[in-house]
This record gives structure tokens, C-alpha cells and sequence, in this order.
């Protein structure tokens, strides 16, 4: 008899070599990541050219939207574990393939309803919490305007927003991460067309400013949906979903809401750590708020592969407990560990070595003002390369944790590093000490160093790999 889909994906993670499959796993999610950078990258590379402010409201605004937006990625996050765990256990055995798909029909359908409810609260919000920030009166009057214009049309993408990343989720969970890498090009490129044509109104189109920038998101989302979709329930790709499984089953629903808390907890205090820190450096000029939101960018570019093999291992770990492999599991967190290690090293080397060329390839010097700019976001970048190899170790704790169903673990080692270290510090460096610029970008630094130190010695503990989520009636396992 051969194995259905489902079956055979799964094996290829939960039997035999262990590196390999591992490693098809996370390059095409390394460039999914690169990919989704590309939609900010094009975005600051445009409106760079339209104007300074331009930039920094994208800084103001950005910290904003993600709060938003975890909160329903949490319940994304935690139909990857329940999809891989589910599949590792289909493919030992224990469990059928129908389980995998009745849990992604149910996910599916649970985070289009939140996206909704969070995206109509998103463009409510949006002249409250700008005005939260304790802006200058300069930035205050010229960049926060701007920053609304670009929030109140990306809130209406909402919807399209989450119907692309519960995709992604669920096909990464089951081991399928090329399908959802095809779809992302496609859509990449729709945004990297639209931009400037939206931004300058070239050809028939109007000059929407950065507003032009916010739509083009909004289309380029759209179009990723459908084309998920599609191959979700149109294909033999993926779990096997059908139309009925999209009606919610409360017993499936129970278990994403336990892992799923978590999980939005944990990319919710993050991003409103994120807010409370643009809020203390928008008490600088308006050139370090660009420079803080442009740096933060850069980091996030150069990082991306040890986000994409810590999604990986995500899933290697869950199917592998899934599949009751946990001594596989922990191979698995070793090797990408060492991995990661690797490659984290000489990407911080190149990048203290020529910050500015980074820097200056997204921000032209055009003025005196970006100058400035570039020099700010030089010099953090410089500093930032001290924990470069620190956050991939990071990266990879939290995955392992997450694969596991440890998603309580993963939101409190992620509230160490940015409000037990991170916010305390840059508002004594800035309000107690006024130490200036340089402990913003040091205490950036401090937060991802302190997180991975905690976070590598509890994953040592080893207790994680000794309870994962039920395919059964048990439901998700207490945290360690």
C-alpha cells in the first residue's frame, strides 16, 4: 500500500536523515522570509525617494500595525504545531490523515474571523494610538499625519493579510514549504510593480504618496490569498482540507486557543515593547526615528536565515514529537544550533565591516537630514553585530519550544528579553542617564544577548521533549 501525501511528507522529517530534510525545509521559508522583508524593503526603498518623512512615518507606523497583526499570528503559529504534530503521528501510525486537515479546515476558518474583528479595531485605532506618541511637534505635525494616511489602508488589508499567513502556517506544519514560496513570489512581485506607480502616480495612475504604498500591499495580499487558497483546497498540496472542515470544531478550536495565547501573547508584548520603544526614540529628531526604524529593518534582513531555520525547526521538532521521536528532536535543535552559528558569523563580519554601503542602498544622501539618517543607522548597525549570533541562537530556542507545544515557555523567554531588559534599559539611557543614541542601539544588543543565554540554558533542562500536544482527547500539555 503506498502512503497517501500527508503520510510521505512526514516521513521524510520523522525517519532517516535528519540535516537534509531539515534543511529543504527551511531554505524556501528563509526565502519566504526574505520575501515578506522585500514587501518593507520596497516599501522604505520608495518612499526614501519621496521624502525623509516619509521614512519615518513608516517607522511610527510599523511598530503600531504589528501589535495588531500578532495577535491573531499567534493562532496562525499554533495551527503549525497542531498541523505537524498531527502529521508526525499520522506518519508513526498514530493517528489518520483526515486529523491534519479537520485541524487546518478549523484554523483556517477560526483566523479569517478574528482577522476580521481585528482589522475593523485596527482602522478605529488608529488617530488613539498615534496620539499616544510622545512625539516633537515637528514630527508630531509631519510625520504622524502621514503615518494614519499609511495605517487606516493597511488595516483594510487585514483580512488578506491573515488569509496569506494561515496559509503559509498550515502548509509549513504539515513540511510543504515551496508551495507557499511560489505563492509569495507571485506576490512579491505584485507589490514591487504596484509601489512606485501607487507612490509617484506614474503612467494613468494618481500620485497616492505613502498611501500608494499601503495599497499596493493591500492588492499584492489579495492576490497571495487566492492563489494559497487554491492550492489549498484546488490541489493534493497540504494537509487535506475540505469546504466543510472550515466550520469550526470546538474540541480543535480548544486546543488552538490553548497554544495559540500564547502565541499572540507572546507577538503581541513583543510588538507593544516595539511601541513603547519608537515612542521613547521619538522624543529624538526626526533623522534617528528614521534611523531606528530603517536599522531595525537592515537587522531583520540580515537574520533572516536563522528565521527561517527556526521555523523549521518548529516543524521538525513537532512532527517528530508527534511521532514520539524526542531524542530526533533534540538532534534536530543541536544541528540547527550549529548551523546557525555558522552562518550568523559572517553576516555580523560583513556588516560591522560596511554599514554605511548597507545603509546607504536604502536611503540615497539627498540632504543634510539623510545624512544624518544614514549616519545613525550606520553606527547601529555596527553596534547591533555584537548579537548577531546571540539572536540566531534565540531564534532557534524559541522554535524548538514552539514545535513542542511549549508556547508558554517561548512567550516568556521572549518577555525577559524586550521588558526585563530591552525597554528598562533604553529608558534609562535616554530619560536617567542621557546617555543619547548610543544606548538605544546598546540596549537592542543587551535584550537578544540576555534572551538567548536564558533561553539556551532552559532548552538544556531537556524537559520539553517529555510532553506534546494530544492527537487525541488530552488536549496540550501543561508548560515547563
Amino acid at each position: 500500500m503506498t502512503d497517501s501525501p500527508s503520510t510521505a511528507q512526514a516521513s521524510d522529517l520523522v525517519e532517516g536523515d535528519l540535516l537534509r530534510p531539515m534543511l529543504r525545509v527551511a531554505w524556501p521559508l528563509v526565502l519566504i522570509q526574505l520575501l515578506q522583508v522585500a514587501y518593507n524593503v520596497a516599501d522604505t526603498f520608495w518612499l526614501g525617494r519621496l521624502s525623509a518623512d516619509a521614512v519615518g512615518a513608516l517607522s511610527l507606523a510599523f511598530p503600531i500595525v504589528f501589535l495588531f497583526i500578532s495577535v491573531g499570528g499567534g493562532f496562525t503559529a499554533a495551527g503549525a504545531i497542531l498541523v505537524a504534530q498531527h502529521t508526525g503521528a499520522s506518519a508513526a501510525g498514530g493517528g489518520s490523515d483526515r486529523e491534519a486537515g479537520e485541524v487546518a479546515g478549523t484554523v483556517l476558518g477560526f483566523v479569517m474571523l478574528v482577522a476580521l474583528v481585528l482589522g475593523a479595531l485596527g482602522y478605529l485605532a488608529v488617530g488613539p494610538a498615534l496620539s499616544l506618541i510622545p512625539a516633537d511637534e515637528r514630527t508630531a505635525t509631519e510625520i504622524v499625519p502621514l503615518a494614519a494616511l499609511y495605517m487606516r489602508v493597511f488595516f483594510l488589508a487585514t483580512p488578506f493579510l491573515f488569509g496569506f499567513f494561515v496559509f503559509v502556517s498550515l502548509m509549513r506544519g504539515y513540511g510543504d514549504t515551496r508551495a507557499p514560496l511560489r505563492v509569495m513570489v507571485v506576490s512579491v512581485a505584485v507589490n514591487v510593480v504596484l509601489d512606485p506607480f501607487l507612490i509617484f502616480g506614474w503612467g494613468p495612475f494618481p500620485a497616492l504618496g505613502i498611501e500608494g504604498a499601503a495599497w499596493a500591499t493591500l492588492f499584492s495580499r489579495a492576490v497571495a490569498t487566492v492563489v494559497g487558497w487554491y492550492v489549498l483546497f484546488g490541489t493534493p498540496a497540504g494537509p487535506a482540507v475540505r469546504p466543510g472542515d472550515l466550520v469550526p470544531d470546538l474540541d480543535i478550536v480548544r486546543d488552538v486557543v490553548k497554544l495559540g495565547v500564547p502565541s499572540a501573547l507572546e507577538q503581541s508584548g513583543v510588538s507593544l515593547a516595539f511601541v513603547v520603544l519608537t515612542a521613547l526614540v521619538a522624543t529624538f529628531p526626526p533623522a534617528v526615528v528614521a534611523a531606528y526604524g530603517l536599522g531595525n529593518r537592515l537587522i531583520s534582513l540580515v537574520f533572516l536565515p536563522a528565521m527561517g531555520l527556526a521555523q523549521a525547526v518548529n516543524t521538525v521538532v513537532g512532527q517528530n514529537l508527534g511521532a514520539e521521536k524526542p531524542d530526533r528532536a533534540w538532534r534536530a535543535v543541536r544541528a540547527a544550533l550549529a548551523v546557525v552559528t555558522a552562518v550568523m558569523l559572517p553576516v555580523a563580519a560583513l556588516t560591522a565591516a560596511f554599514p554605511e554601503a548597507i545603509v546607504q542602498v536604502f536611503l540615497p544622501p539627498g540632504s543634510p537630514e539623510a545624512g544624518e539618517t544614514i549616519a545613525y543607522a550606520a553606527t547601529y548597525l555596527r553596534i547591533a553585530t555584537v548579537m548577531f549570533v546571540f539572536l540566531g541562537v534565540f531564534e532557534i530556542t524559541r522554535g524548538a519550544f514552539r514545535g513542542a507545544g511549549r508556547t508558554t515557555t517561548a512567550l516568556g523567554l521572549s518577555l525577559v528579553a524586550v521588558w526585563l531588559v530591552r525597554v528598562p534599559l533604553t529608558y534609562v539611557a535616554v530619560f536617567v542617564y542621557d546617555v543619547g543614541t548610543a544606548g538605544i542601539w546598546w540596549a537592542v544588543v543587551a535584550g537578544d544577548v540576555v534572551g538567548a543565554i536564558v533561553g539556551f540554558a532552559w532548552l538544556l533542562r531537556g524537559t520539553w521533549t517529555t510532553a506534546v500536544v494530544e492527537t487525541g482527547e488530552g488536549g496540550a500539555p501543561a508548560d515547563d
